[in-house]
């Protein structure tokens, strides 16, 4: 058995989960990597990542480099003799980092590779109506998430599931991935195979507003995993017209579901029951179930209700 002292480094809460499982089974963290502390909120305030407030709970060691090319970082970096990098949702890593430890670095991708490659695998997934997904660990190299795939799992996806409850579900199945990859490699058994490109090769692009925004013609399911596939983080948008003297407003929805049915009334018009608003598209409603009015919280539609008044011309587009 090899004798293991891990670097990790990571940011977002799907890494904690990960790194939380490593030091469970008492691996040795040699320290951990994780971004500069950013401005947020009203008062900008220093926010610290979710990784480094459990590493400090933790007392480990914590390093914040803001250029990870730079000489004094590299050289801490190699201070550390670690012989085994894990990434989880870092960012690209030089090859100076990278190469440094013997026994590798690798990382925990939340797709099953080679497709979604990218920065918002869950996101996606939901979002082209997938049933399956799962994640992947691999060795690094010059490319974004094309190296050698060490092990994957394979996750189901229901057809309501969020991209939140999806996250939730692949950072409990990578913590267990990475715990027996890390395994293997203390026991010498790795075997990694060559990534294998598919004739179309499904990607995983950042998100942006616009990628954000709401088609309604482009029907109903298609509406719907968008909807699902951006709750809670980043939200889907559409812009409501209410044909009141207020202005066109942005509002995001979280939650939806589908009525299929015919119908005549054109894409994006809103019709308003007593307890329910739903959105005229093709094969039939998107009935809206949680939504964000701009300077509100969240909030059931049947809350919502209660203190905002849809004219019978609200429409959404």
């Amino acid at each position: 058995m090899r004798d293991l002292n891990i670097v990790f480094m990571g940011t977002p809460d799907f890494a904690v989960g990960i790194l939380d499982k490593l030091v469970e089974n008492n691996y040795r963290i040699a320290g951990v990597i994780t971004a500069p502390d950013k401005p947020a909120g009203r008062g900008r305030k220093l926010h610290e990542s979710a990784v480094k407030k459990y590493a400090i709970s933790k007392n480990l060691k914590v390093f914040q480099p803001e250029n990870l090319k730079d000489e004094e970082f590299l050289a801490e970096l190699r201070a550390l003799k670690a012989n085994l990098q894990v990434v989880v949702a870092f960012r690209m890593l030089p090859k100076a980092v990278w190469e440094m430890p013997e026994y590798g670095t690798f990382n925990l991708h939340a797709s099953l590779l080679p497709d979604y490659r990218g920065a918002a695998p869950i996101n996606r997934a939901i979002m082209n109506g997938e049933t399956e997904t799962g994640v992947t660990t691999f060795f690094i190299d010059e490319k974004i998430d094309t190296g050698e795939i060490i092990m994957q799992t394979k996750t189901g996806i229901g057809p309501e599931e969020t991209a939140g409850e999806l996250h939730d579900k692949l950072m409990e199945a990578g913590a267990g991935l990475v715990l027996r990859t890390v395994q293997h490699i203390e026991a010498g058994t790795v075997a990694p195979k060559k990534q294998q490109e598919p004739a179309v090769l499904k990607s995983a692009n950042k998100l942006h507003k616009e990628t954000c925004r709401i088609d309604w013609n482009s029907g109903i399911d298609t509406v719907h995993n968008h909807i699902r596939g951006l709750s809670p983080y980043p939200g889907a948008w559409t812009t409501l017209r209410n044909e009141t003297p207020e202005a066109p407003v942005q509002v995001k929805i979280f939650r939806s579901e589908k009525e299929p049915a015919s119908h005549n009334k054109p894409t994006g018009q809103m019709i308003t029951g007593k307890n329910e608003v739903k959105v005229a598209v093709k094969e039939g409603y998107i009935k809206l179930l949680e939504i964000q009015l701009p300077g509100k919280r969240r909030m059931p539609i049947s809350d919502v209700l209660n203190g905002y008044t849809f004219s019978p011309e609200a429409r959404v587009e």
